[in-house]
């Protein structure tokens, strides 16, 4: 059941980064620090998404286990 909720948000994530993968390509930071700031956006949200496929391996591992 929850892992339709992690791969939900998951694809969530995935959206947002792709687009500002297509701003920063599009060039729409206004200046360096904006670029800065989505480029860490990015690398957050990718962090946050390998928390996420670490959380759905370990809760279909418990599943197994039971």
């Amino acid at each position: 059941m929850i892992d339709k909720y992690l791969k939900l948000l998951s694809n969530k994530i995935d959206d947002k980064v792709s687009q500002l993968q297509m701003a920063i390509a599009d060039g729409k930071a206004d200046d360096y620090a904006e670029y800065k700031r989505m480029c860490g956006e990015v690398k957050g949200l990718l962090t946050a998404r390998l928390y996420i496929i670490d959380l759905q391996e370990r809760v279909t591992n418990d599943d197994d286990d039971e």
